[in-house]
């Protein structure tokens, strides 16, 4: 990784439209500031690291140049097939404009290319990126948090990283975009940007009902433009939404938890007997203590909502499966809730889940708890489970297991297991025996499970983590690998064959995210210290203040 700041000067290309100018039918009074003063001390995140031996040294850089190998593999096709395009078609050589035609693979990737010491590679890209036009778009509606976690997200980091002061540049164009997703009537955040109406400056309509996650995904990368700019006005419009959040947290049928569709029109984050930990829902509760960190401990209500979320979703949403051996493991599930109360857990999970062992953990060591250390690493290891169980070494998007009475007692139930199955029409007899379907069984280059196998070897140190995820590595890139020598989403990943069928498509967040998290795992723990950084829902490492 280059550790120093880069010197390197960009020519900036102003985009054609000047964000910051709109006038705005709904501007929103006067603002709130960052919190300021002396915070509440944070501890230590991260394991103290001994010294390792020669040979272990050689097996970890062994494991680190390899996933290197990887990812310049991927990164020249991008580069010679989708240039400035949003996504790399890895089977045909095509491209992608999904996230409004601005490069998302691009600017998604930047701070891996710079943690990755892949300098020349970095300068090119921020070339590129200084001629982003963010005054026009090749949607007419712009999704607020995709635009949000990759691209905002991505030019931040690198920021943070390099201080190449074009990248804080297009932020604040970029920032100030999304800045008007929040031109409503009530100022909550519309979900989509009506590109056209918004540079007008007439308010948005807020729409009756998004998945939660949507406007509880906003608060990392607006606080750190507001850090960074010294401009609180975007720290403003995200603190109004997450005080909606607060206030309703407990006021909910399953109370510390939101349910998995909101309303932002009608301020209403309570209604709904669906709740989920994980798609529509993950990164609204992933960000809960990762906004205390990047505050410095000096906003108690992220403390106390983290707290609330964890408390309820051990108590209501995970479960221990019922396997052949009887593994510890714990998984993260959804459930409803009926008019009396009654939960009813659907004993289903799916791999965006795997985030959340990574979320415990952390949550653990910044609030003095050791049992939450001890859940994430049983969530964590759950995941694990996934991958190593089936034929592929790679864990489908969706899977169902039977669930246990409790966390402690769980014996195998051969009987017990027969009769969940049967009940389950997606059933196939190629499971592997302990889970009941596979309802989606995909894997789309995902980065959830390595992430939070990452994050338990930064807190704990054991090694046993980077052998784990060196398995999970080996599966994803032979059983992802396409004739072109990409990689790709698998089809069906339950299956054994040769050469799995395969999507002609490659997330950003394979660059992004994935490869960045299984190379840090290989890296000294000094490169992006949990200890300076706080990592947003796309990998993006953003600077703690001090």
């Amino acid at each position: 990784m280059n550790t120093e700041a880069s010197v390197t000067s960009t020519t900036l290309n102003r985009s054609s439209f000047n964000w910051s100018s709109v006038p705005f039918e709904f501007p929103p009074g006067e603002l709130i500031p960052l919190p300021a003063g002396r915070g509440n001390l944070i501890p230590a995140i991260q394991a103290h690291f001994n010294s390792e031996s020669s040979t272990n040294k050689a097996i970890r850089e062994a494991r680190r140049l390899e996933v290197k190998k990887i990812f310049l593999e991927d990164w020249k096709a991008y580069k010679k097939h989708a240039w400035m395009k949003d996504a790399l078609m890895p089977i045909t050589g095509g491209f992608r404009d999904q996230f409004s035609g601005w490069a998302a693979t691009l600017v998604d990737s930047l701070d891996t290319l710079w943690i990755l010491g892949l300098r020349e590679e970095f300068d090119e890209a921020v070339a590129a990126v200084a001629k982003i036009d963010f005054g026009n778009s090749s949607s007419s509606r712009v999704n607020t948090f995709e635009t949000n976690i990759r691209y905002l997200g991505g030019l931040l980091a690198a920021y943070d990283l390099s201080r190449r002061e074009v990248l804080r540049a297009k932020a604040i164009e970029l920032g100030d975009l999304l800045y008007a997703a929040f031109n409503t009537e009530n100022r909550m955040p519309v979900d989509f940007i009506d590109f056209e109406v918004a540079k007008t400056g007439k308010g948005l309509i807020v729409e009756g009902s998004v998945v939660s996650a949507s406007p509880g995904t906003l608060s990392l990368e607006l606080t750190r433009l507001s850090q960074l700019t010294g401009n609180p006005k975007y720290y403003d419009a995200i603190t109004r939404v997450m005080d909606v959040f607060y206030r309703g947290q407990n006021k909910t049928s399953l109370p510390g938890l939101w349910p998995t569709y909101v309303s932002m029109r009608s301020k209403d984050v309570t209604s709904g007997n669906s709740y989920t930990l994980g798609g529509c829902a993950d990164s609204l509760y992933e960000y809960l203590p990762k906004e205390y960190v990047l505050l410095g401990g000096k906003e108690v209500k992220y403390e106390s909502m983290s707290k609330g979320f964890l408390e309820t979703a051990k108590n209501s949403l995970l479960f221990r499966p019922m396997l052949p051996n009887n593994e510890p493991i714990l998984i993260a599930s959804s459930a409803m809730v009926s008019s009396g109360g009654e939960v009813s857990l659907d004993e289903e999970t799916e791999h965006l889940s795997c985030y959340l062992g990574g979320v415990y953990a952390l949550s653990g060591k910044l609030f003095g708890n050791a049992e939450y250390v001890k859940i994430g690493t049983k969530l964590t290891l759950g995941c694990v489970y996934g991958y190593r169980k089936f034929p592929s070494g790679m864990m489908p998007e969706r899977v169902s297991m039977v669930a246990c009475k409790s966390f402690e007692n769980c014996e195998w139930d051969e009987k017990r297991f027969d009769e969940e199955k049967r009940k389950r029409p997606e059933w196939k007899d190629h499971l592997p025996l302990g889970f009941t379907t596979a309802k989606d069984p995909r894997y789309i280059l995902r980065p959830e499970a390595i992430e939070s196998v990452f994050i338990m070897y930064r807190i704990t140190g054991k090694r046993i983590w980077q052998d784990l995820g060196w398995e999970m590595f080996m599966a994803i890139a032979n059983g992802t690998k396409t004739e072109l020598g990409t990689h790709a989403a698998v089809q069906d990943v339950t299956r054994t064959a040769k050469s799995l069928p395969k999507d002609d498509y490659m997330e950003s967040f394979w660059l992004a995210e994935t490869l960045k998290y299984f190379y840090l795992l290989f890296s000294t723990p000094d490169i992006i210290s949990l200890d300076d950084y706080v990592f947003n829902t796309e990998a993006h490492p953003f600077l703690r203040t001090q």
